[in-house]
This record gives structure tokens, C-alpha cells and sequence, in this order.
């Protein structure tokens, strides 16, 4: 699986495939159950269902937002389409298929329903450095659904992109994800200690995969 752009070492400094436009994707990407494809502003009504809870918040780095609010948020990652510099990121709408969308269109009568999403960010383009994030409507927890498609994303961004590393940074008191973390493959590297405040200060972890390491699994998985 290894190619020389994303070659390391001795062969020169690491590098990704960047800039990425997310208009440039061909097809979305597909897994057994779901359409993965940029967060679109349509998907608003969807994303609030989840972005209210207060359960999804305790997690994530979101405020308290109305639905007026949490649609200008989406609005805005949904104008994240390019992967360039620190800090850029592309959001991959979670739709379910066959699951109807809050919205409803009216050319087709309905859509799929996004249920959650998946966030990749570059953390360091210098050092070939990118982050994950992904939530997940409780409503559709416990399927394996975050498992599907945060390993789909893993895939793309490894085959596209080329990081040498892909990070991801877990509340420690979010167990499922620091299970999917695990499932993925990814490595618990450091524990940071008070380093957020959410009704008291709270640990955070940091998870990461090396590049190579994801090769080897996938050609374990497939021989």
C-alpha cells in the first residue's frame, strides 16, 4: 500500500496531499449502511436533532446553540471544503440510508438522514499531521454505525490524503469513543490532565495512528 508521495525518512520529509478540495470527490464515499459525503446545508434540520442534546454537548466542544444558531453553524462547516493549512477542516455527513431525512425536499419527497458526522482537520500540514472528530446521535448508538464510518473516513484519508498520523482527542469520560478509538487501532499516547473545564475540570486523551500502523492492519484484514 505504500507510495512515494507519502514516503517518509530517508526518502525526504513527510508531506500530504494537500491542498483537498472536497468538490473534487468523484462519488461520496459509501460503507454497508451509509452515504458519507461533505455536510451540506440542507442537512441542518438533521444535525440539530442531535446538536441539541444535552448528551452529545457533555462531549463535544459545542455551546448551547437555538435552532436559528445551530443552523448558521451548519451553514458555516458546510462551507469547509478545503483541506489546506493548520486549522482547515472537512465535515462527512453521516446518512443513513433508507433512514428519513427531519427535512423534507421537495423534487425528490425525501432524503437520508444524517444521524452524524465525521470532521477531518489538518493539524499539522508540516508534519503531515491530520485530526478526527466525529459525533453521533444517541438515538442511533449501539449499531456500529460510528465504527462504519469513522473507519471509512480512517481509509480515505490514509489512501487520499497521505498523513503520516491521524490524532484524535477524546474526553476520558467518553468511554465509547475512547473504545472506538481502540477498535481503530489507535494507540492512547497521552492523558492530559484538568485541561478542560465542564462543571469542574475534566482529563482528555490523545489517541494516534501512524500511517504504517494502518497499513499493516489493512493487509492483515485482507490476506
Amino acid at each position: 500500500m505504500t507510495d512515494d508521495h507519502a514516503a517518509d525518512g530517508a526518502a525526504g520529509a513527510p508531506a500530504m496531499a494537500l491542498p483537498f478540495d472536497a468538490d473534487s470527490l468523484a462519488a461520496p464515499l459509501e460503507t454497508e449502511r451509509m452515504t458519507l459525503r461533505p455536510i451540506e446545508p440542507g442537512d441542518s434540520d438533521d444535525v440539530w436533532e442531535y446538536q441539541r442534546l444535552p448528551e452529545v454537548l457533555r462531549y463535544i466542544p459545542w455551546p448551547v446553540r437555538s435552532r436559528e444558531e445551530a443552523h448558521v453553524h451548519t451553514l458555516k462547516r458546510a462551507g469547509m471544503r478545503r483541506l489546506a493549512e493548520d486549522g482547515d477542516a472537512v465535515h462527512f455527513a453521516m446518512a443513513l440510508r433508507g433512514e428519513r431525512s427531519m427535512a423534507r425536499v421537495e423534487d425528490s419527497g425525501h432524503r437520508d438522514r444524517v444521524v452524524g458526522d465525521v470532521m477531518v482537520r489538518v493539524s499539522s500540514a508540516a508534519d503531515a499531521q491530520l485530526e478526527l472528530g466525529w459525533v453521533l446521535h444517541p438515538a442511533f448508538q449501539g449499531r456500529g454505525l460510528a465504527a462504519e464510518a469513522v473507519g471509512e473516513v480512517v481509509r480515505f484519508t490514509f489512501e487520499t490524503l497521505h498523513p503520516h498520523r491521524l490524532n484524535a482527542h477524546v474526553d476520558v469520560r467518553n468511554t465509547a469513543s475512547a473504545a472506538l478509538c481502540r477498535r481503530l487501532g489507535m494507540r492512547l499516547e497521552a492523558t492530559l490532565i484538568e485541561d478542560v473545564w465542564d462543571d469542574g475540570w475534566q482529563n482528555s486523551q490523545i489517541y494516534g495512528l501512524l500511517r504504517r500502523e494502518w497499513e499493516a492492519r489493512a493487509d492483515s484484514a485482507a490476506s
